[in-house]
């Protein structure tokens, strides 16, 4: 059995959609990585980098929790049955995790919205983030922050360069 340097061990990921919206429009206080359900078609077409996630996000029910949103582009040489490119999806976690989100998603408030999606070592995952919604006010104070950050940065670099 050949055995693989450290560099190649450590996991390999290769991102394949974001949800720029959902740090705009949430504040984010609480990460999670999950697995997702796939046909096969979904697969090829993720691989192809054909999906969008504005409005992304997971609800808890019965059985686990599920993604709703996600819309995956059909696969362009698809011989198996049509898919519906918006379907809910469900998402594979750990028993411990799920009950932790479903607590967590009780509280008024909260929600569960997908940030990235992304293969890690072969197979399709997820991130989600435990997120409280903002009000305009705290958007607005987002934005001045960034602005501010970005011009000290600027200033900073110029001052250093040389």
């Amino acid at each position: 059995m050949k055995t693989m340097p450290k560099e190649e061990k450590a996991a390999k990921t290769e991102t394949v959609a974001t949800n720029r919206k959902a740090r705009h429009d949430y504040f984010i206080t609480d990460t999670f990585e999950a697995g997702l359900a796939l046909e096969g078609p979904e697969v090829k077409s993720l691989r192809l980098k054909q999906a969008t996630m504005t409005s992304a996000f997971a609800r808890a029910e019965k059985d686990g929790l599920y993604l709703y949103g996600l819309h995956i582009a059909p696969y362009a040489f698809n011989t198996l049955k049509e898919l519906d490119p918006t379907r809910t999806r469900k998402l594979l976690l750990k028993r411990r995790e799920i009950r932790r989100l479903t607590t967590a998603l009780e509280t008024k408030g909260m929600a569960l919205v997908a940030l990235e999606l992304y293969f890690r070592n072969g197979w399709a995952k997820v991130l989600l983030g435990l997120a409280k919604g903002k009000k305009a006010e705290d958007k607005h104070e987002s934005i001045k922050k960034r602005d501010v950050d970005r011009e000290m940065r600027r200033e900073f670099r110029e001052k250093f360069k040389g």
